[in-house]
């Protein structure tokens, strides 16, 4: 019998690194130290007014009661409505589920479904939280590097080797977090074709970056592309990016009926219901005037092209132009085997954001969070003047190294 009092299931996981980063930050700035935050994937635009004015709607109404397990049947409505519409794609309301942030639609689908040692294919660079879920859930994360010179996309031949008995679920994240990374249309029918071969690999398709793309394309959805794939796939998105509503707390799933049934039967014995007045705003958001979103995303494009140049013209650094997301992912080989003014070997990415953060209070997170070196994210939401800041004193800090 173990002596600690904490689960072994818990022991194998790690705070967010992207959180740790920030609170680290936030640290400094009590000190009195000035920092650049460059850090938190959040956008700083306020949420739209008619989301706001749903919300104090139903307030006003008295909808602030628990809710059906599923989510309201006017937000699933709305949900249904989005992915026909948008996406092609046609779910029942059995077949949806509200909740409380993408991040919970995900980890409460691994949860219902791994078995102790059971697999999931993360293509890295991953957002820092696929791995440590699958831990949590006491399954065992498969991680696939996709290097630049792929886009930093997952190949059929990758796919194909990754493959094993064991493998439960391919986990896709498009645009990613945190290089942008879109597949196209053609790449997910050849990522199709491998699956049709492996009938007992399910597919999560994490969607919450689909709007923010810099082609003035819409997102291809890989079940648009493979139908035949729906009844082993699981759609999860959610408001947060899209409509700037992070705090609000609103992500979904939708999938087969008795995938779904489980998560609403695991969240029923858990977290319960999310909350009855972000719904409401929810159900706006997805069905009310979609011009915010244009506007932000032409914000973003600009907010992107503007730090590109600047990253791109310090000696070290190096960034290809996202296609989507909201962050750069940064090439810092270049400065590794340097050494700081006080004499310090900058020897891994880890090194390089620790010495951006204590010697100009720039504040990044390192690659190795999210499994490809040497690399480092940056977050562009936030204000162009910030975003500007933030690169002069990283120019600064590179050229002060030896």
């Amino acid at each position: 019998m173990t002596l600690s009092r904490i689960a072994a299931r818990v022991r194998r996981i790690k705070p967010s690194p992207s959180t740790s980063a920030a609170d680290r930050a936030n640290e400094l700035r009590r000190q009195g130290k000035s920092i650049v935050n460059l850090v938190v994937g959040e956008p700083d635009f306020d949420t739209p007014p008619h989301i706001r004015q749903a919300a104090a709607a139903a307030i006003e109404k008295g909808a602030t009661r628990y809710t059906l397990m599923a989510g309201t049947v006017e937000l699933r409505q709305a949900i249904a409505a989005k992915l026909e519409r948008e996406n092609g794609l046609r779910y029942a309301m059995n077949e949806i589920i509200a909740t409380s942030g993408a991040k919970s639609a995900i980890y409460n689908a691994l949860a219902v479904t791994l078995e102790p040692d059971d697999e999931v294919i993360i293509p890295a660079p991953y957002w820092v939280s696929y791995p440590d879920m699958v831990l949590a859930c006491e399954g065992t994360p498969v991680t696939v590097a996709c290097p630049e010179a792929n886009g930093f996309k997952l190949t059929p031949a990758q796919l194909e080797a990754a493959i094993t008995p064991r493998t439960r679920w391919l986990l896709i994240n498009s645009p990613s977090n945190p290089t942008g990374a879109s597949y196209t249309a053609g790449e997910y029918r050849a990522l199709a074709e491998v699956l049709q071969r492996h009938r007992q690999v399910m597919v999560m398709t994490d969607d919450i970056y689909e709007h923010i793309r810099f082609d003035g394309q819409a997102t291809p959805h890989l079940l648009a592309v493979a139908p035949a794939l729906r009844e082993r796939t699981l759609v999860i998105n959610g408001v947060s990016k899209t409509y700037a509503m992070t705090g609000w707390r609103i992500g979904y799933a939708a999938g087969p009926a008795d995938l779904v049934q489980a998560m609403d039967t695991l969240l029923s014995q858990s977290t319960g219901n999310c909350c009855s007045v972000s719904q409401a705003a929810a159900a706006a958001a997805l069905d009310g005037s979609q011009d915010f979103v244009a506007e932000s995303v032409a914000i973003y494009k600009q907010r992107r092209d503007r730090t590109l140049a600047l990253i791109n013209d310090i000696p070290g650094l190096h960034c290809s132009p996202p296609p989507g997301a909201f962050y750069l992912y940064i090439h810092c080989g270049g400065l590794i085997g340097k050494t700081t003014p006080e004499g310090k070997r900058l020897d891994q990415d880890g090194d390089v954001v620790m010495y951006l953060l204590e010697s100009e209070g720039v504040a990044v997170v390192a690659g190795t969070a999210y499994g490809l070196s040497p690399y480092f994210r940056l977050s562009i939401a936030t204000s162009i003047e910030t975003l500007e800041e933030g690169c002069a004193r990283i120019a600064r800090a590179a050229a002060a190294l030896r």
